[in-house]
């Protein structure tokens, strides 16, 4: 259910040569690996004898003592059935040496890679020694041929994908195979591998450390996969080259885990990569398919039973986010702000260019609006017009509290907008009048007859300006319904729909950071310290918000967390329950995460019909839940399957 896989990068303190003290450090890794268990070892390029042996490779003396210490790493791996080991040795095959990556696990030889791009250049020269995979002449070959134990028949070529734990499929390259336009890699996935290991020998020069990094980032990304990578260490021969010892995992373009030093050796990262986010990925994204009939590049692989038991990875050495949609850098939050902004302005710019319009927004002091509106002025003041284009209603009601309520005025006063404010109370209760409505009975019809009433008069007056209203509702409050059909849901263009509450808070902080909007900075702030409110109840006897909006559907916070994996990656709720716990340990116990889980997901069906008619708004992330865009759903659709998960918890 949870689908993490766990995998270790080992860099063993290679002695060139001595291949009895290199297989015993890598049955020592082996042995670590298994008590971390870990699912997957990944081991440099050559390993067993070192990648810097030069013609010592042609010595059949190194080449019998690489296959005794095959054969004790495969007798060690029977002691340590959970782990499939990689491991980097060069092999002959019909007279032939190769670079291979031998896939080991539970005490047998499962196949060999070789490796296909040979490097024959600069400080390369493994042309001399080494053969490329397109050489082969067979595609199998026997255990005894190469002088090991046993009398089975052990796969051999680039075009092999291996089966782990429950169907998990790994396959391998090696080193150069990755520089190449069109990698091994590549085509494994097109195929169905979901891990991809690299057993490397990368020497570090200035600034290659930031390249390999981003070449196994874009791979992971492009291929949507695992990609772990291990180079070999700094006790390789330096008599031309420095030996890095760099080892990153990177799961669909995202780096999980790498080690710290730019010279390293004999230490071992350990790391949880999330399958589930693989398979959802490959599930939607259809292009990366599409490759093989366009291109004509599918080439068929052969697949592989390693035998090994279900994976054992719980996902506790996953890094989870409790706010996924903001960034953990404050510089990185900064930067991403910024970006939503500008692409908010330029959206809402484009429209008013367009129509040729002024904007009309409604203020209430809160966050959603506040945004909105300073999208506003600065579309205004990019299309060169004056702030005063922009039109701010404040419409005080039975639930405006004072505080909402002047910083709604200050705001729009130091903004330098054209500002107007209408009092509906009287207007809603003619209206409650009309339909009879008692108003001492605060139910959603008092509520909504409030948004409603508000939503008129925007619309109204927008026509006395020649505006068109911006919508300010927020991802967060179209994921819950938490919005009035045809009051707040509706606007003749939003700037905050694909944008969740969370990330609202420290889009304004940012904002107030940018030197334009110096002087009202100070109003931001308490702004921002507001609890968040529809006020459309009245205010407790001291005049503050009584209706706080988290103590009704639930803190935002899980909500926006059980949203971005919920759609993200389509995880079912036992997944998001686990992480949820995890991640909100000692903030909310599993009761209270259950309860609001149970809420999200029969409000997100039942309000589906809020979303099929939203106005529209430009995308900013990764979820947007437009029906001209990234969600089609039924409004009628039923909930049952995912509560009856969510009661078993």
């Amino acid at each position: 259910m949870l689908d993490f896989v766990r995998i270790a990068c080992a860099v063993p303190p290679v002695q060139v040569g001595d291949v009895s003290k290199n297989t015993e450090d890598i049955c020592k890794y082996i042995e670590k690996a298994d008590f971390a268990k870990a699912d997957v070892l990944v081991l440099p390029e050559l390993a067993m004898t070192g990648y810097t042996c030069a013609d010592l490779f042609f010595q059949w003396n190194m080449e019998k003592a690489a296959m005794r210490g095959l054969q004790r790493v495969i007798n060690c791996s029977a002691q340590h059935p959970h782990v499939t080991v990689a491991l980097g040795i060069g092999t002959t095959v019909c007279g032939q040496m190769y670079n291979c990556c031998a896939m080991i696990s539970g005490g047998k030889l499962r196949g060999l890679v070789p490796k296909t791009f040979i490097p024959n250049y600069n400080e390369f020269s493994e042309y001399r020694w080494f053969s490329s995979s397109a050489d082969l002449t067979v595609d199998k070959i026997c255990v005894k041929e190469l002088g090991l134990e046993g009398d089975y028949m052990v796969p051999v070529g680039k075009d092999l994908i291996f089966t782990i734990g429950d169907g998990t499929r790994l396959s391998a390259e090696i080193c150069e195979d990755l520089w190449t336009p069109l990698p091994p890699s590549t085509l494994a996935c097109l195929n169905g591998a979901e891990v991809i290991v690299n057993l490397s020998a990368s020497n570090e020069i200035v600034g290659k450390r930031d390249y390999r990094r981003s070449l196994v980032s874009h791979q992971s990304s492009s291929c949507n996969c695992i990609y772990a990578y291990c180079s070999a260490g700094s006790t390789e021969s330096t008599t031309d080259v420095v030996f890095c010892g760099h080892s990153v995992i990177c799961e669909d373009g995202t780096v999980l885990g790498e080690n710290q030093n730019l010279i390293d050796t004999d230490y071992m990262i350990v790391q949880d990569a999330d399958l589930g986010i693989i398979r959802a990925e490959r599930k939607r994204n259809k292009s990366v398919r599409e490759c093989t009939s366009v291109y004509g590049v599918l080439t068929p692989m052969r697949y592989v039973d390693c035998e090994c038991d279900s994976l054992r990875s719980d996902g506790t050495l996953y890094p989870i986010s409790k706010l996924p949609f903001v960034p953990d850098s404050g510089d990185e939050r900064l930067r991403r702000c910024g970006e939503i902004f500008q692409i908010q302005v330029s959206g809402l710019k484009r429209r008013l260019e367009a129509i040729g319009s002024n904007a009309v927004i409604g203020i209430s002091g809160g966050l959603d609006s506040t945004l909105a509106l300073l999208v506003a002025v600065e579309a205004m003041r990019q299309l060169g017009r004056p702030a005063s284009d922009v039109y701010g209603v404040t419409m005080p009601c039975f639930g405006t509290s004072d505080r909402t309520y002047r910083n709604a005025l200050e705001l729009m006063k130091q903004l330098g907008i054209s500002q107007k404010e209408i009092n509906i109370s009287e207007a809603v209760r003619g209206h409650f009048n009309d339909i009879g409505h008692d108003e001492t009975i605060h139910n959603g019809t008092y509520e909504n007859a409030q948004a409603r009433e508000r939503t008129q008069i925007l619309m109204d007056y927008a026509s006395v300006v020649g505006g068109i209203v911006i919508g300010t509702g927020d991802l967060s409050e179209l994921a819950l319904g938490w919005c009035t059909y045809n009051g707040d849901h509706m606007s003749m263009y939003g700037v905050n729909g694909t944008i969740p509450k969370t990330l609202i808070r420290w889009m304004i902080d940012s904002i107030a950071q940018m030197d334009r909007f110096a002087g009202v900075k100070t109003v931001l702030k308490d702004i921002l310290d507001t609890p968040i409110s529809p006020e459309l109840l009245p205010p407790d006897q001291a005049g503050e918000i009584s209706q706080q909006t988290e103590d009704i559907v639930g803190p935002y916070e899980l909500h926006d967390f059980f949203l971005y994996h919920m759609i993200r990656f389509g995880f079912e709720p036992e997944k998001i329950y686990v992480l949820a716990c995890r991640v909100f340990e000692g903030d909310y116990d599993g009761k209270t995460i259950k309860k609001w889980l149970a809420l999200f997901y029969r409000r997100f069906f039942t309000q589906q019909f809020k979303r099929s008619c939203m106005p529209d708004g430009v995308k900013v992330g990764s979820i947007c839940l437009s029906p001209r865009g990234d969600w089609r759903m039924p409004s009628e659709a039923s909930y049952r399957t995912w509560m009856e998960q969510v009661e078993k918890l």
